[in-house]
């Protein structure tokens, strides 16, 4: 393949096979689903895609447009947009198809990863499955249990909404051209059961001011709020009021974020 991988746009192509077939086969996905896909590069995974469903594509990088546009030019079920996906109303762009779930899979460029899982979750995108390949340090922050030190704010907000699983990892050696680190492939499936948030602005924005400063205590972090409430639930539950957030399980947010 005659191309300029650009560094800049993260670009590291996935090129074997049977991590492809792993990715599409833990997916799930059936024939009335739609599939957007985030990074196609020059479309390794898009084939794949393309035999289980409808596919929307998202490739930031214009130069791949002659590659994609020919290598699908016969393929009915694909449509590429070639903008950033950061930038798009995504809730718009998915109106005009008819389709019983929504998927993303996507290989996603390592220096992206967070901020487009912040714009699924922060506009409210309906989605009923990820399944993503990522940074293996990344994946390991989506998915840890609280205690963890990787467990984070966003690993809470995913939490909210997906059941996470770590299906598995992908060395560096699958990859054209080669990056430094390997990676993991983790599924998201949305919850059948979510928790009951009074109000989820307020849930986010006390998740957000809990994990401000990693290593200061969850009163010190919410300093702001009446703590006299918040460390009657952490009492409940045998916590301190020094308890750092790393340590704090969803279920008693919630039961924080409701009570305040």
């Amino acid at each position: 393949m005659e191309f300029n991988f650009k560094k800049k746009f993260g670009q590291n192509f996935l090129k074997d096979s049977n991590v492809l077939n792993k990715i599409i086969e833990i997916s799930n996905i059936d024939k009335e689903s739609l599939i957007i896909e985030i990074g196609p590069g020059s479309g390794y995974l898009t084939r794949y895609l393309v035999k289980k469903g409808k596919v929307l594509s998202y490739e930031i990088d214009n130069d791949l447009k002659e590659i994609l546009c020919n290598e699908f030019k016969d393929c009915e079920n694909v449509e590429f947009i070639f903008d950033d996906f950061l930038k798009r109303n995504v809730k718009e762009d998915i109106k005009k198809y008819s389709y019983n779930k929504l998927y993303i899979v996507a290989n996603l460029p390592y220096y992206i990863t967070t901020p487009i899982i912040n714009k699924l979750i922060e506009e409210k995108i309906s989605i009923d499955k990820m399944v993503i390949m990522v940074q293996k340090e990344v994946g390991e922050r989506f998915s840890a249990k609280p205690g963890n030190k990787d467990y984070s704010s966003i690993t809470v907000f995913l939490n909210y909404y997906f059941d996470i699983k770590k299906e598995f990892v992908v060395s560096r050696n699958s990859f054209v051209p080669k990056p430094n680190v390997d990676s993991i492939v983790i599924s998201f499936t949305k919850k059948k059961n979510k928790l009951l948030v009074n109000d989820e602005n307020k849930f986010f924005k006390l998740i957000r001011d809990s994990f401000k400063y990693k290593r200061k205590t969850l009163k010190n972090n919410l300093n702001d709020y009446d703590f006299n409430i918040i460390n009657k639930v952490l009492n409940q539950h045998n916590m301190s009021e020094d308890i750092r957030a790393e340590h704090i399980p969803i279920d008693i947010f919630i039961e924080i974020s409701n009570n305040l």
